[in-house]
Protein backbone atom coordinates (compact mmCIF):
# COMPACT_ATOMS: atom_id res chain seq x y z
CA UNK A 1 0.00 0.00 0.00
CA UNK A 2 2.97 2.35 0.42
CA UNK A 3 3.98 1.94 -2.61
CA UNK A 4 0.60 2.47 -4.18
CA UNK A 5 0.33 5.48 -6.88
CA UNK A 6 -3.92 5.48 -6.35
CA UNK A 7 -2.91 6.26 -2.24
CA UNK A 8 -0.80 8.61 -3.00
CA UNK A 9 -3.21 10.65 -4.75
CA UNK A 10 -5.89 9.72 -2.24
CA UNK A 11 -3.58 10.62 -0.01
CA UNK A 12 -2.43 13.87 -1.78
CA UNK A 13 0.86 12.98 -2.09
CA UNK A 14 0.76 13.23 -5.23
CA UNK A 15 -1.76 15.76 -7.15
CA UNK A 16 -4.38 14.24 -9.25
CA UNK A 17 -7.10 16.70 -11.57
CA UNK A 18 -10.34 15.35 -9.32
CA UNK A 19 -13.86 14.99 -10.90
CA UNK A 20 -15.24 13.70 -7.42
CA UNK A 21 -14.55 13.30 -3.97
CA UNK A 22 -16.52 11.78 -0.69
CA UNK A 23 -15.27 9.85 1.96
CA UNK A 24 -14.91 6.82 0.50
CA UNK A 25 -14.46 7.16 -3.45
CA UNK A 26 -12.64 9.61 -5.30
CA UNK A 27 -12.70 10.30 -8.78
CA UNK A 28 -9.43 11.88 -10.68
CA UNK A 29 -9.20 12.13 -15.07
CA UNK A 30 -6.99 9.89 -16.23
CA UNK A 31 -3.45 11.11 -17.25
CA UNK A 32 -3.39 8.82 -20.31
CA UNK A 33 -6.88 8.77 -21.65
CA UNK A 34 -7.86 6.62 -24.25
CA UNK A 35 -11.21 8.35 -24.84
CA UNK A 36 -12.49 12.67 -24.66
CA UNK A 37 -13.89 11.36 -21.06
CA UNK A 38 -11.58 9.14 -19.07
CA UNK A 39 -11.87 9.12 -15.25
CA UNK A 40 -10.46 7.08 -12.54
CA UNK A 41 -12.99 5.81 -9.89
CA UNK A 42 -10.94 4.71 -6.95
CA UNK A 43 -12.39 3.65 -3.79
CA UNK A 44 -10.03 5.57 -1.14
CA UNK A 45 -10.07 2.15 0.81
CA UNK A 46 -7.10 -0.04 -0.83
CA UNK A 47 -8.61 -2.89 -2.08
CA UNK A 48 -6.01 -4.59 -4.66
CA UNK A 49 -8.85 -5.97 -7.24
CA UNK A 50 -12.25 -7.30 -7.36
CA UNK A 51 -11.06 -10.56 -6.30
CA UNK A 52 -10.15 -9.35 -2.63
CA UNK A 53 -13.67 -7.87 -2.22
CA UNK A 54 -15.78 -9.20 0.67
CA UNK A 55 -19.15 -8.98 1.57
CA UNK A 56 -18.19 -6.03 3.99
CA UNK A 57 -17.39 -4.18 0.82
CA UNK A 58 -20.87 -4.36 -1.06
CA UNK A 59 -21.89 -0.56 0.15
CA UNK A 60 -18.60 0.54 -1.34
CA UNK A 61 -18.87 -1.67 -4.45
CA UNK A 62 -22.53 0.05 -5.17
CA UNK A 63 -21.14 3.72 -4.61
CA UNK A 64 -18.93 3.11 -7.06
CA UNK A 65 -21.49 2.59 -9.93
CA UNK A 66 -23.54 5.05 -8.24
CA UNK A 67 -20.28 7.55 -8.58
CA UNK A 68 -19.91 6.26 -11.87
CA UNK A 69 -23.26 7.34 -13.48
CA UNK A 70 -23.86 10.87 -11.35
CA UNK A 71 -20.41 11.39 -13.08
CA UNK A 72 -21.83 10.02 -16.70
CA UNK A 73 -24.96 12.29 -16.08
CA UNK A 74 -23.19 15.34 -15.05
CA UNK A 75 -20.79 15.00 -18.30
CA UNK A 76 -24.12 14.48 -20.11
CA UNK A 77 -22.59 10.81 -21.35
CA UNK A 78 -25.90 9.22 -20.48
CA UNK A 79 -27.20 10.88 -23.88
CA UNK A 80 -24.59 8.57 -26.43
CA UNK A 81 -23.66 6.32 -23.84
CA UNK A 82 -20.35 5.66 -22.25
CA UNK A 83 -18.36 1.92 -20.86
CA UNK A 84 -17.34 1.40 -17.52
CA UNK A 85 -14.46 -0.73 -17.58
CA UNK A 86 -12.58 -2.63 -14.52
CA UNK A 87 -9.70 -4.55 -15.25
CA UNK A 88 -8.34 -7.42 -12.88
CA UNK A 89 -4.90 -8.88 -12.93
CA UNK A 90 -2.28 -9.05 -15.25
CA UNK A 91 -3.69 -10.55 -17.79
CA UNK A 92 -7.23 -8.19 -17.86
CA UNK A 93 -4.62 -5.30 -18.36
CA UNK A 94 -5.08 -3.98 -14.44
CA UNK A 95 -1.42 -2.33 -14.13
CA UNK A 96 -2.32 -1.02 -10.64
CA UNK A 97 -2.65 -3.15 -7.82
CA UNK A 98 -5.79 -1.09 -6.04
CA UNK A 99 -9.33 -1.47 -7.42
CA UNK A 100 -10.15 1.10 -9.80
CA UNK A 101 -13.50 1.46 -12.32
CA UNK A 102 -12.73 3.52 -16.08
CA UNK A 103 -15.45 5.64 -17.11
CA UNK A 104 -14.96 6.22 -20.68
CA UNK A 105 -17.19 8.47 -23.36
CA UNK A 106 -17.23 11.03 -25.21
CA UNK A 107 -16.88 9.61 -28.70
CA UNK A 108 -17.77 5.75 -30.27
CA UNK A 109 -16.27 3.31 -28.46
CA UNK A 110 -15.56 0.02 -30.69
CA UNK A 111 -16.05 -3.94 -29.92
CA UNK A 112 -13.59 -5.62 -29.28
CA UNK A 113 -11.87 -3.20 -26.73
CA UNK A 114 -8.76 -4.73 -27.12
Amino acid sequence: MRDCIFCKIIKGEISGNKAYEDEDVLAVYDIDAKAPVHILILPKKHIKSVMELGSEDAALTAKLFKTAKELATSLELDKKGFRLVVNTGEDGGQSVAHLHMHLLGGRALGWPPG
